[in-house]
């Protein structure tokens, strides 16, 4: 089975929708194409999922992360950083798994991962 991943690192509003929304698409065919998808939250857009925001796109952004991981894709983010700033629980609250980035990287590249960012 052949691997994708979504690295989520930029916070602008056009990173943040048009990731999550292929991550989606990726998503909808996956299974039919033999594909496993994971995404992989970092920096600034790990930052983003736990946010307090009224802008739409933001919210939006929160929201399909969290469609994702109720539809059983594997969503990430860096423990390390998570724990610097106190957002582990609410991480884990909504349904994300935390590992250290540098692990997640040696493993995609172990893996064969294809890695699209945004």
């Amino acid at each position: 089975m052949a691997k994708t991943v979504i690295f989520l690192f930029h916070d602008d509003n056009s990173s943040l929708e048009a990731g999550s929304h292929v991550a989606e698409r990726i998503r909808q065919v996956a299974e039919g194409q033999g594909v496993e998808l994971e995404i992989f939250c970092f920096g600034p857009a790990q930052a983003a999922l736990t946010e307090e925001s009224d802008d739409p796109v933001r919210a939006g952004y929160r929201h399909q992360i969290e469609a994702l991981t109720r539809d059983g894709v594997e969503v990430h983010a860096c423990l390390n950083a998570a724990n610097a700033v106190g957002t582990a629980e609410a991480l884990i609250s909504r349904g994300v798994t935390l590992e250290y980035a540098r692990d997640a990287f040696v493993r995609y590249a172990l893996e064969g991962a294809a890695v699209i960012s945004f």
